[in-house]
């Protein structure tokens, strides 16, 4: 295993490697085949205050910035397992935490931290608009004391697995505002109370154990206090999140890649063809040498992004640039691990195909690799917008 210099979290990251290796392979194994929620390993996050890292001390949380679940995220990847099944949780803290009301951190904050609530799932993506964010169509409208929602998300991961979900919905018809990012409003909604009255949950299967879901919402009510901060500034308000999340992502894109580093340097020196070690060839050494040097130049983005992020100061282009050069990393080192183990590499028992297929969603979501570039072709390279 190679070593690294790390961000100062070497104890979080001690631990967090320690937990892991109560999950070895064969337990996401059985998960991916069994297309199963990890429930087994995210109860272990919980227990040991991993997923109220962020949550201020206040809240019963341990208040630690974005780099240090940057350091949880990428360790508990680099040990072979998925953080996806939880993350949500790390990165929908920060509009719940800077722009909740007293009464909703007071209320929920403290649940979560202890473990009793969980804020997984983050409603956002809609069939007809993807990425297009602001021409989404699920509707709020105002009633008195309450709110009625209608429409539908997609991609609403660990909706099934979730207690609260944070909802983005429009509350003024787009063609009503002066903006194209105005009129947006952001929700926290309580699933335990409206499953089954006003919303329904549709499980989606893909190519990875992901537990994503589409969701629909047929007149559901929900009260007025469910708002967070101002109607209509919902997109605002969702943006430093979107960047925590990039830039979280990225981080367990640096976990898979050095995972798949590590397998391959191993069999690399294990595997004797011909009576020599296959990694005595330059066709084997130079594509793991290759995809480690990536991989270290991009966990030198995700790095800055967090400190700027964890210093309040903008990081846009900084999250966007780490989440595309860490999961061009990952994918490259997964072909090469791939690559490295021949007819090996395809099947179940090494894991290699499983991370592979795992790591291969990155350069599509939360965001694709092409909008990642036309964000900053536009915005930081002064270009001419595209879409």
């Amino acid at each position: 295993m190679t070593t690294h210099q790390e961000d100062g979290w070497q104890e979080i990251r001690d631990g967090v490697r320690a937990l892991c290796e109560r999950f070895p392979d064969a337990y996401w194994r059985d998960k991916d085949r069994e297309r199963a929620y990890p429930a087994e390993f995210v109860a272990a996050l919980t227990e040991a205050g991993y997923l109220a890292g962020l949550i201020p001390e206040t809240y019963g949380g341990s208040g630690l910035p974005l780099s240090a679940a940057v350091a949880i995220l990428s360790e508990i990847h680099r040990s072979g397992g998925n953080g996806a099944a939880c993350h949500a949780q790390m990165y929908t803290m920060g509009t719940v935490l800077r722009h909740g009301s007293d009464d909703q951190k007071a209320r929920y904050l403290p649940e979560i931290a202890a473990g009793r609530l969980r804020l997984q799932a983050f409603g956002v993506t809609e069939p007809g608009s993807g990425t297009d964010t602001t021409s989404l169509k699920t509707f709020a409208r105002r009633d008195g004391d309450r709110y009625v929602i209608n429409g539908q998300k997609i991609w609403t991961s660990r909706a099934e697995h979730s207690d609260l979900m944070l909802l983005l919905a429009r509350t003024t018809p787009r063609e009503e505002t002066a903006k194209r990012t105005d009129g947006l409003s952001v929700f926290l909604v309580d699933l335990r109370e409206t499953i089954g009255k006003g919303i329904t949950i549709r499980p989606i299967r893909t190519m990875m154990n992901h537990a994503t879901t589409e969701v629909f919402f047929d007149d559901l009510e929900v009260p007025a206090a469910a708002l967070i901060g101002d109607e209509g500034k919902g997109f605002r308000y969702i943006l430093s999140g979107m960047n925590a999340e990039r830039i979280l992502i990225a981080a367990e894109c640096i976990g898979d890649a050095r995972w798949f580093i590590d397998r391959a340097t191993a069999y690399a020196g294990d595997r004797r063809v011909f009576d020599r070690p296959i990694g005595q060839n330059q066709g084997i050494q130079f594509p793991i040498a290759e995809a480690y040097a990536r991989t270290e130049a991009a966990n030198l983005m995700v790095t800055k992004a967090a400190s700027l992020y964890d210093s309040d100061q903008p990081c846009g282009p900084e999250a966007n640039m780490a989440k595309l050069l860490a999961a061009e990393a990952s994918w490259q080192a997964a072909d090469m691990c791939v690559q490295t183990h021949g007819g090996f590499g395809f099947a179940e028992e090494f894991d290699i195909e499983r991370k592979f297929r795992e790591t291969r969603l990155y350069r599509v979501a939360p965001i694709s690799t092409n909008l990642i570039l036309s964000y900053l072709a536009e915005h930081v390279l002064d270009l001419p917008r595209s879409y």
